[in-house]
């Protein structure tokens, strides 16, 4: 069987985004790992406009070429790692519109979440967990949270403690395991 493909999605687009350190940092953990092959998705290199297909998601009848191509590149996946600002107590707009536009691409499949804001952004992870229950994504326990004021250096340069390497690892073996896991229910 073939090396599980998880990727990690940047879920903001801001200009001065924080957002991109966080993701690369992940990247850089988990490019030492063995057991499944991660790569950065940015959605700056998906730009979507707010939502306009005319059709659900749920019914796969996807009209402009922005979708169908942002489709084929989340299908590749076996599951994700979602790096998300936390905005007004919720996640980005961005990254929800993302989001929103498939549905069975995201089905059966797993992720995990890293967050970062003044409060760690924990409340965005969780409205993230919702949305992922309502699509069939099986999101695993273990998070990574960074705070603003002590994992940033004034509020902009990324020095995360050298705690969040041990969640890390604990987060990308739990995200492996369901991934490896929904594949079969997949196939």
């Amino acid at each position: 069987m073939s090396k599980l493909k998880i990727a990690v999605i940047l879920g903001s687009t801001r200009p001065g985004r924080n957002g991109l350190a966080v993701a690369k940092w992940v990247l850089a953990q988990a490019q030492q790992r063995f057991d499944a092959d991660y790569e950065l998705v940015d959605l700056l290199d998906h730009p979507l406009p707010h939502l306009d297909e005319a059709v659900p998601a749920s019914r796969g009848a996807y009209d402009g070429e922005h979708t169908k191509a942002w489709a084929a590149k989340i299908r590749e996946f076996d599951g994700y790692i979602f790096v998300t600002p936390e905005y007004n107590h919720s996640t980005s707009g961005v990254l929800k519109n993302a989001i929103d536009y498939l549905y069975a691409e995201w089905n059966n499949k797993a992720a995990a979440f890293v967050s970062y804001g003044s409060l760690g952004g924990a409340r965005a992870i969780e409205h993230l967990r919702a949305v992922a229950s309502e699509l069939q994504i099986a999101h695993v326990r273990q998070q990574l949270s960074f705070s603003l004021i002590t994992d940033f250096e004034g509020f902009s340069v990324f020095k995360p403690s050298a705690v969040h390497e041990g969640a890390a690892s604990v987060l990308f073996t739990q995200l492996e395991s369901w991934a490896g896991a929904l594949r079969s229910v997949r196939a």
